[in-house]
This record gives C-alpha cells, sequence and structure tokens, in this order.
C-alpha cells in the first residue's frame, strides 16, 4: 500500500488478506538495508509476525470454528430411568408394587433448523474473515502512515543539518567581512543567533524522529529499536487510474466485503428465526417393568409445544429489522468511502503538480539566486539582509518540497488503503 515506486519494482507480501502489494521502498532501497537500517517490507513482516492485535484473531477464529462444530450437531439422545409407585403405605409400601422404566428420549427438528444454525455460524466465520482482512489493513494502514511520517521528518532533519552548515558558513563569512571593517558587528551577532537557532531546530527534529522510530517498532512489540535509519523516498510516484476505475475498485475491498458479509449473516439469522416457528417433535420410547407381576411392557410417546409462532414472531421481526439496517448501512460506507477516496485521490493530484513544479523550476532558479546573492554579499554589492532573504527562500521551498512529496505519499497511502491495491502496475 503505499507509496514510492523505483523501476517498477514493488514488493510482494501475503498478508492474510490475500497478495497485496506495497509499493513504497525502491530496490535500490532494499539493496542498501542493513542492520542499522529498516525499510517498509522489513517493518511489515515484523508486525504481521508479531503484532499483539493481529494475533488476538488466531483465538477468536478457534472459538468460532468451535462454535460451528456445535452448530453441526443433531438433537442429543437421552437416557432416562424412572421409578412409580414405590416407598407408600398399605399395598404399594416398599419397592413390590414399584414400576421402573428405562426408556431414550429426544427431539426431531423440522423446517432446516440445523442447516439455518450452519448456516448462521458459516456467515459468521465469513464475516470474521472479512473483519479480519480489513483491520489488518487498518493496521499496516497506519503502519505505513507512520513511517512515511519518519522519512518526512529524517529528509527535515537532513535539511535543518544543511541548514545549520550553511548558518555556520555564513557566520564564518560574516566575521571575516567584520575583521575587514566592511560589515557591523551586528550582523555577526544576527549570524551567530541564526546559527543557534538552525542548531536547535536539528536537535528538535532528532528527537522527533527518535519519537517515531519508537513508535513504528511498537507496531511489532519491540521497545528498543537497533535501527537508525530508514530506507526509502518520499518524492517518486508512479501513474494512477482516474477516479472512477478506483472507486470501482474500492468497492470491492475487504473493508466493504465486510458490510456485504454482515448482510449476509443477517440474511442467515432471518432464515433461522423462521425455522423457530415451526414446531420440534419430542419423542420417548422405553420399556416398564412392574416388580409385583414381573411383567414387562413398551412405552412410547411424542409430544409438540403448542403456540411457537406467536413465540417467535419478535425473534423473526426483529432479525428482519437487522437485515433491513444492513443494508442502509452499506449505502451509507459507500457514500463515506467516496468522498473519502476523491478527497486523498484529489490531495495526492494537487501535491505532486507542486513537487514537480519544485523540483523542475522553483528549487533551481532559487539555488542560483543564492548563488549569485552570496558572490554579491562578498563583494559589497548585496546587503546582508538580501543574503539571508534569499537563503530563507531557498530553505523554506525545500521545506514545501518535502511536504509536499510527503503529503502526496500519505494519501497515496490512504488510497490504497482503501482499494486494497497498489494504486499503480
Amino acid at each position: 500500500m503505499f507509496f514510492n515506486q523505483h523501476s517498477g519494482s514493488r514488493l510482494r507480501l501475503y498478508a492474510g488478506v490475500g497478495l497485496i502489494l506495497f509499493s513504497v521502498v525502491s530496490t535500490k532501497a532494499f539493496a542498501q538495508n542493513s542492520d542499522q537500517s529498516l525499510s517498509l517490507q522489513q517493518a511489515i513482516t515484523k508486525t504481521l509476525a508479531r503484532n499483539p492485535q493481529l494475533h488476538q484473531f488466531n483465538i477468536k477464529k478457534e472459538g468460532l470454528l468451535g462454535r460451528r462444530k456445535l452448530s453441526e450437531l443433531r438433537p442429543a439422545l437421552n437416557v432416562g430411568l424412572e421409578v412409580d409407585n414405590f416407598g407408600g403405605s398399605g399395598n404399594l409400601a416398599g419397592t413390590q408394587s414399584a414400576e421402573t422404566t428405562l426408556a431414550l428420549s429426544s427431539v426431531i427438528e423440522f423446517g432446516g433448523k440445523r442447516l439455518a444454525r450452519v448456516s448462521v455460524t458459516d456467515a459468521q466465520i465469513q464475516a470474521f474473515n472479512d473483519h479480519r482482512q480489513a483491520f489488518t489493513l487498518d493496521v499496516l494502514g497506519e503502519l505505513t502512515s507512520c513511517f512515511i511520517r519518519a522519512l518526512e521528518v529524517q529528509a527535515l532533519s537532513a535539511l535543518a543539518k544543511d541548514t545549520r552548515d550553511l548558518a555556520q558558513n555564513t557566520l564564518a563569512i560574516v566575521k571575516n567581512r567584520s575583521k575587514q571593517g566592511a560589515a557591523p558587528e551586528a550582523e555577526v551577532k544576527r549570524a551567530k543567533s541564526a546559527f543557534s537557532q538552525a542548531q536547535l531546530q536539528v536537535n528538535a527534529l532528532e528527537q522527533q524522529y527518535q519519537r517515531l522510530r519508537i513508535k513504528i517498532a511498537a507496531y511489532w512489540g519491540e521497545t528498543s529499536p537497533n535501527w537508525t535509519t530508514l530506507n526509502g523516498k518520499i518524492d517518486a510516484f508512479g501513474q494512477s487510474s482516474d477516479f472512477a476505475t478506483l472507486y470501482d475498485r474500492a468497492q470491492k475491498s475487504p473493508a466493504i466485503n465486510q458490510l456485504a458479509s454482515k448482510a449476509r449473516l443477517k440474511k442467515a439469522e432471518v432464515s433461522l428465526a423462521r425455522t423457530q416457528s415451526i414446531s420440534n417433535l419430542s419423542w420417548q420410547l422405553g420399556v416398564r417393568r412392574f416388580e409385583d407381576s414381573g411383567d414387562t411392557a413398551f412405552t412410547a410417546g411424542v409430544s409438540i409445544p403448542l403456540s411457537t409462532g406467536k413465540r417467535s414472531r419478535g425473534a423473526l421481526k426483529s432479525a428482519l429489522a437487522a437485515e433491513s439496517e444492513v443494508v442502509y448501512e452499506r449505502q451509507t460506507a459507500l457514500l463515506k468511502l467516496h468522498v473519502l477516496l476523491f478527497e486523498a485521490y484529489s490531495q495526492r493530484q494537487q501535491h505532486i503538480a507542486a513537487v514537480k513544479v519544485f523540483r523542475t523550476t522553483i528549487l533551481p532558479d532559487l539555488n542560483a539566486v543564492l548563488a549569485s546573492t552570496q558572490r554579491a554579499y562578498e563583494t559589497g554589492r548585496y546587503s546582508y539582509q538580501d543574503w539571508i532573504a534569499a537563503q530563507k527562500e531557498l530553505l523554506d521551498a525545500k521545506r514545501s518540497f518535502i511536504e509536499n512529496a510527503a503529503a502526496a505519499s500519505i494519501n497515496q497511502a490512504i488510497i490504497e488503503q482503501l482499494i486494497a491495491e497498489p494504486l499503480h502496475s
């Protein structure tokens, strides 16, 4: 899911939700992996293997499978022993007049109740599987967003170090001009202040990056990450389909399938509720012994409950209401999906366009401006303010370039999470 494709390469990983293609980190970055670096592929692999939230599904799945086995069982066969006419008075004193009956009994289900129960548990298992797939995509989507954010901070940290080095070089030039009497002492102090502030920004971003390292490692239960850098780029984007195609793909995603499974479950529950209006037949077959004569005789009996239809109407009405509710719930979810997908699609297009302009026009022009302004300042043709303004314009543009690239990547991750597929092939 996720972002950045290099030379058409993608990561392939079975995530328990089918084949999910992750196009975040370039092949070149993979080749450079070491014990001190982390790729998104490695992060995903560790999360799928160790994330506690994902492992809890294994326990729940066992419970559902056990419930299905129970639903397949027919009514139990009961054995009963009954003793009548003993321990009384007169002729019924003691056990001489006792009647002992040994009988088997059970229930014959009508209306396809067992098949209806099995259908309900099968629908529950399918709904569970779809929920598991959707939940797994959510976890991996959160991981990817966090990974992109960490890549952004890593890039901003590198820019902050360049800014600090530029401020240090500026300070040296201003000091040299001050010694020559070509610059006032105030400019030296301002240059010192700029250098100190640049160092503070470096420290702040380094601390922010450390916090994100801990957050990423927590996805697989690690508290002391053994990696220091992330492998990946945030400014390489592939082609994407048009919005209509993406929305069509999104309607087949696990999140929507989850609602479809829920609808099937409610339909199965309606069928089960309808079977409850059909009475079962209870039967009993046994042998009775008369102690006073030593004779035996067979016994048999059946019973059918009355008014079961009235008793089941409430359950049926409730099941039908729940079934209708899911239909509207799915319609609402599709509308929300449409809005969210379009927002991510539109913002991705917007930020990619900005990245292209920064890369092809803004940054080259501002680099040239800074170089010429520095030369002019050193020869006394431009003021210190002109030089600092040129520096600020370039650094702000570089920062905007990184932020737009990260925003495009985040929105691409959202799109791929919604469609459960890579954005481009």
